[in-house]
C-alpha cells in the first residue's frame, strides 16, 4: 500500500513511519523545514519505493502539491497518517494570565492554521485522490489526550486536536460511502526527542510508572489503517496509559 505519514521527520511520526514500511508498505515522508531528520527518516526505512515530500500545510495551495506529489511517489496514498502539528514548547506557551494579547493571537493562529486547517486541506486533497480511484482508504489523526484533559499553557493546541477529533468524526460518517474510515488517536505524554528533558517529571502521570513510546502510537496506527478496523471508524482511540479517563 501507498502511505503519507505528514510530520514524520522525528518521533512518533518516524516510528509510524517505520512501522509502515516494515510490513511492506511505501511510505512518503512528509516533512516541514528539518530535511535532514526528514533524511534519517527515509534512510531508516527498509524496503523500496518511499521518498520525501516537503512543505507547510498551514498554505492551502502547498497542501495540494503535497497530497498530489505523495500520490505519484508511492503510486497512489491508500492511508493517510495526519501527524504534523505545531506542538507545545516553551516559545509556545500561552497562559491566558502572562501571555500578551499579540503572542496570544500569533501563537492560536499558527495553532489552527497548522493543526486544523493543514490538515483539514490535505485530507480532503488525499481522500479526493482515494474517491477518484475507487480506493479503500485510511485516514488516521494523531489527536491528544489535551483536548479532553486540558492544557492550561497551551490552549490552542487543546483546542486544534479537539477540532481534529471532531474533523475525524465528521469525515468518517462523510467518507463510509466511498469506502474511506477515519479514526483518530490520543496519545498522552509520549517519549520523543522533543520532551526528553520531562520524561523523568511526567512518568508519574500513568499507574504504570512511565510514559508512552513513539512505537506504541505507532502500533495502535497500523492496527487503525487495517481492515480488521474498518469498523472503528468515527472512533477515538486513547493512548495514555490510564493517565486520563474520560466517560
Amino acid at each position: 500500500m501507498g502511505i503519507l505519514v505528514t510530520g514524520a521527520s522525528r518521533g512518533i511520526g518516524r516510528a509510524i513511519a517505520r512501522a509502515f514500511a516494515e510490513k511492506g508498505d511505501r511510505v512518503a515522508v512528509h516533512y516541514a523545514t528539518n530535511r535532514e531528520d526528514a533524511e534519517q527518516t527515509l534512510d531508516g526505512l527498509p524496503g523500496s519505493g518511499h521518498g520525501l515530500v516537503q512543505g507547510d500545510l498551514s498554505a492551502p495551495e502547498v497542501a495540494q502539491r503535497v497530497a498530489d506529489e505523495a500520490e505519484a511517489l508511492v503510486g497512489g496514498v491508500d492511508v493517510l497518517v495526519n501527524n504534523a502539528a505545531y506542538a507545545p514548547s516553551a516559545a509556545a506557551a500561552h497562559p491566558v494570565a502572562e501571555v500578551s494579547y499579540a503572542d496570544w493571537q500569533r501563537i492560536w493562529r499558527r495553532m489552527v492554521e497548522v493543526n486544523v486547517l493543514g490538515t483539514a486541506n490535505v485530507t480532503f486533497c488525499v481522500t479526493r485522490h482515494m474517491i477518484g480511484r475507487d480506493a479503500v482508504g485510511r485516514v488516521v489523526n494523531i489527536g491528544s489526550r489535551g483536548a479532553f484533559k486540558g492544557e492550561p499553557d497551551f490552549p490552542a493546541y487543546g483546542a486544534s486536536k479537539a477540532a481534529l477529533h471532531s474533523l475525524g468524526q465528521s469525515l468518517a460518517v462523510a467518507l463510509a460511502p466511498h469506502g474511506i474510515a477515519v479514526t483518530s488517536v490520543a496519545p498522552g505524554f509520549t517519549a520523543t526527542d522533543r520532551v526528553a528533558a520531562k520524561i523523568d517529571g511526567a512518568s508519574g502521570e500513568s499507574p504504570f510508572g512511565r510514559v508512552g513510546t513513539p512505537e506504541e502510537v505507532a502500533a495502535a496506527v497500523l492496527y487503525l489503517a487495517s481492515a480488521d478496523a474498518t469498523w472503528a471508524s468515527g472512533a477515538i482511540l486513547d493512548l495514555n496509559g490510564a493517565s486520563h479517563l474520560r466517560l
